[in-house]
């Protein structure tokens, strides 16, 4: 009996070492001393590349901050473009060791594509835009209208879901890329684009004449966005998640890329955990004890990655709302380090 149980024991440790025997993320990512991060291949306030190549946004900044945390160095990254049709295979495949781009966290592609997604970075959801001129103040209104969509993205879904659900008519126009839909709304093929509300905003800025469009109020969906990662893999994947729960604790504590240092001097238990002043919860994550400094000290806390790329301090002036913290009516809310 007792070699039976022994046996039994060991094939189940033989059993989750192979499960994760491909997947030592960390680990590759260290020795190739580079985080490769799939990207958006251009949304505005989220990731997109200048002319010299500089790739600036709040999904940019996600990756930086997990950077920040391995390397104490946010610039230790080599950003991946794909396209919606080709971010999940580049993942699949090991070209990118985390997907951070825009992407919607839904059941099927937890269950069946192999992939975790971490906590909602963004909760977002899809809308409508349209042009001024066609006097339309409500979705409700769009009965007989063409819209503009993405291919291989859950807007398809989404749109005829609302039409359906209403027993509206519609037209559905769709394009492999976001840069040809956008191109197609502008050049009048269709009546209305969706996509989600934080892309409207974004890509209304690409427009010829921007101040000639508005979005519509309804939010038609549930667009939960965040990171994904490979199955197998739990180290990798708490880092990703403790990443961005380290930046909502850091604003919730007041802790900013500003004072991050005399905060590392606070009497504070929670801000002294935080900054790796108590503990050894960076040690848990096969990381340095001052991996949440590091994130804040190079990018801030959520709120300052929020307002720099998409909030007040941007161009797209996108409010808050459901992203302000718990404590301030919104659903942002991270477990605490202790």
């Amino acid at each position: 009996m007792k070699n039976i149980l022994m046996s039994a024991i060991i094939g189940a440790a033989f059993a989750l070492t192979a499960n994760g025997a491909t997947a030592q993320t960390l680990n590759q990512v260290k020795a190739r001393g580079l985080l490769q991060c799939g990207s958006n291949t251009g949304l505005a306030g989220f990731g997109v590349p200048d002319a010299q190549g500089n790739w600036t946004g709040f999904d940019v900044d996600y990756c930086r901050a997990i950077a920040a945390a391995i390397f104490n160095d946010p610039t230790k990254v080599k950003f991946i473009p794909l396209s919606s049709k080709d971010r999940f295979t580049s993942l699949q495949s090991g070209e990118v060791d985390v997907l951070v781009r825009n992407t919607t966290w839904t059941m099927s592609r937890d269950t069946s594509l192999g992939f975790d997604f971490g906590p909602v970075s963004y909760y977002d959801g899809q809308g409508f835009m349209v042009r001024k001129k066609l006097k339309i103040n409500s979705a409700m209104e769009l009965s007989g209208a063409s819209v503009c969509t993405q291919q291989g993205t859950t807007t398809e879904l989404n749109l005829a879901d609302f039409f359906r659900a209403n027993k509206l008519k519609y037209e559905v126009v769709t394009f492999s890329t976001s840069d040809e839909t956008i191109k197609a709304y502008d050049a009048g093929r269709c009546d209305a684009f969706t996509t989600d509300a934080s892309g409207l905003y974004s890509e209304r800025l690409r427009l010829t004449a921007p101040d000639d469009h508005m979005v519509l109020p309804e939010i038609i969906s549930k667009e939960p966005l965040g990171p994904a990662w490979r199955h197998g893999d739990n180290q990798w994947g708490d880092i990703i998640k403790w990443t961005h729960y380290a930046l909502l604790n850091a604003e919730e504590l007041g802790v900013t890329k500003a004072n991050v240092d005399e905060m590392a001097k606070s009497s504070s238990p929670d801000v002294r955990r935080l900054l790796g002043v108590e503990g050894n919860f960076g040690e848990a994550l096969g990381l340095t004890g001052d991996w949440a400094y590091r994130i804040i000290k190079h990018m801030g806390n959520y709120g300052e990655v929020f307002e720099r790329n998409v909030g007040a301090n941007s161009r797209l002036k996108v409010a808050r709302g459901q992203n302000a913290l718990w404590t301030k009516g919104g659903l942002q809310y991270a477990p605490p380090i202790r």
